[in-house]
């Protein structure tokens, strides 16, 4: 009987340790390279480097079994319980999930009673203390604001210690205020990682932290180096695969983002690590939509929904859950379906406003006003209960969900000025933060909408502002050429209508899909 190739190397794998081990080592060679000095015995240290590589590429799961070999194999290496309990944060860009506080006490706890027989490792397991103790009576801000604090001295205390600089950078983005639009913290983390990158070149951690230090617009550009070389430093991380399109978002670059996103979900998919797949799946579907391309974008969240084995506690999974559907009727202007979007449950109350969002953006621009009157009555509710626990940020985003559906809601009821009042003032408060790293982006920018309220109301000359506002930030936005060409076609401006109109061409390519603004732009380009 003639063996297939996989099933030859499963055999060998059985039979030979050695070709298990080499296997094994052949895997971490596509994981980046990481030294993080300990006093653990060889076997621990080795298995500590070993899992320090999959821990900064965010392989939560992976990283957690390794530190517990590590654990294992040294008595005495409390360094091993610390990475347990640096694994518990999950994202650090977010609260550490709920049902992870208590192990990740008990870890960091056993990291104190193993014992660390250097000062310098005792500073790196006190100053993660900050995140688990307490974490009944302290919120996460003030949690993470002492984490920051822990590790500018640690930083200064080890100044040749390139571990402790990357994840104090990491850290200054992790508790950056998102109203900050200087991006104080954000460039002085990314000043630090710059050169220890240009020492490290091959080190996951820092072209990982370089993405998110620049994961803002004002920043973006920076980031292209890092976005086109992470994902060739640690090629078998999902997240690594990943992470680029977060650059690649905000730039616009959205076939490189499709490439990067595809990689992740099948990496993630033969993997089992269902939370990173959502989360490359929602990033996928908001690149498709720019295209124009609704076929591949139908077909993605047709796989989200009917996804099953994912873990309901992880945020990424939640949200891409909710957004995609949404931004699916929303950036194709599909009103009617948007309206009857069906809200999954959550255990994150800001997931669900998401779903009432667009359900009362959908009836309210259907011609539907009263129809939103209950989702926007839940928006309230949400935003009250995010309020009371102390969730600034997301009550935030909610309220300027509410604010936006409320205008729209003012708009069909014949309140214009009403409706515009209130639609200005939801684009100034989203002007003022900034999106959360679990998402590409909000289901339509508030500008955005704004210009298209504008235009509706014959305001021509504000509505092209209110768009070229938003591409400053959101470049390469299908709705942002489609909304400015037919502003400047509205104005009489033939010249500004020819130049987004054929943006917007150039941008979906051969498309066939039969999106009005697509026969549009054709047929003013045929004429000019």
């Amino acid at each position: 009987m003639k063996l297939s190739p996989f099933a030859a190397v499963a055999i060998i794998a059985l039979l030979c340790p050695v070709a298990a081990a080499n296997a094994q080592d052949t895997n971490d060679q596509q994981l980046g390279a990481v030294h993080f000095e300990t006093s653990c015995n060889e076997i621990a240290q080795r298995r500590f480097d070993r899992g320090m590589r999959y821990q900064h590429s965010f392989w939560y799961k992976a990283a957690r079994e390794i530190f517990e070999e590590a654990a294992k194999a040294d008595a005495e290496c409390g360094m091993a319980h610390w990475g347990i309990a640096l694994t518990y944060l999950d994202n650090p860009h977010g609260p550490i999930p709920a049902p992870n506080l208590a192990p990740g006490l008990a870890a960091i706890q056993k990291a104190k009673s193993a014992g660390a027989k250097t000062e310098r490792e005792r500073d790196y397991i006190d100053a993660l203390a900050s995140m688990y103790v307490d974490y009944d009576k302290l919120t996460h801000t003030q949690r993470i604001h002492a984490y920051l604090q822990a590790m500018e001295k640690l930083a200064a205390k080890y100044p040749n210690d390139d571990e402790a600089q990357i994840f104090y950078a990491i850290t200054l983005n992790t508790s950056a205020s998102p109203a900050d639009k200087t991006y104080a913290q954000q460039k002085k983390g990314a000043a630090i990682l710059e050169p220890i990158w240009k020492r490290q070149p091959r080190h996951p951690g820092i072209a990982h932290y370089l993405i998110h230090l620049y994961d803002y617009p004002a920043l973006a550009q920076n980031g292209i180096t890092a976005a086109e070389l992470y994902a060739k430093i640690a090629p078998a991380a999902p997240h690594a695969q990943h992470m680029p399109s977060h650059i690649f978002t905000r730039v616009g670059y959205w076939t490189e983002s499709i490439a990067s996103n595809l990689a992740s979900v099948k990496a993630a998919r033969a993997d089992k690590e269902y939370g990173d797949q959502l989360h490359g799946e929602d990033y996928l579907v908001y690149a498709y939509l720019q295209l124009a391309d609704d076929k591949d974008a139908r077909a993605v969240v047709d796989d989200m929904s009917a996804m099953t084995g994912f873990n309901p506690n992880f945020r990424g999974s939640a949200f891409a859950l909710a957004a995609s559907p949404a931004r699916y009727m929303i950036e194709r202007s599909d009103w009617i379906g948007a309206a009857n979007l069906t809200v999954r449950p959550s255990p994150f109350a800001f997931v669900p406003p998401i779903t009432h969002f667009a359900r009362a953006l959908g009836a309210a621009r259907s011609g539907h006003p009263e129809a939103a009157t209950a989702d926007i009555a839940k928006l309230a509710e949400l935003r009250d209960k995010l309020r009371e626990e102390k969730d600034a940020y997301w009550a935030g985003q909610v309220d300027i969900q509410w604010q936006v559906a409320t205008a729209w809601q003012l708009d069909a009821e014949g309140k214009a000025e009403e409706a515009l009042k209130t639609m200005s003032a939801a684009a100034d408060a989203e002007d003022k933060t900034e999106k959360s790293p679990v998402t590409p982006g909000p289901l339509a920018p508030a500008r955005e909408l704004y210009g298209a309220m504008l235009l509706e109301r014959g305001m021509a000359a504000e509505a092209l502002a209110a768009y070229e506002a938003t591409m400053a930030k959101e470049p390469n936005r299908y709705n942002g050429y489609a909304g400015a060409a037919k502003v400047a076609e509205a104005l009489g401006d033939k010249a500004k209508a020819k130049f987004y109109y054929e943006k917007l061409i150039a941008l979906v390519g051969g498309t066939e899909v039969d999106r009005p603004d697509l026969a549009a732009a054709r047929q003013f380009l045929a004429k000019y």
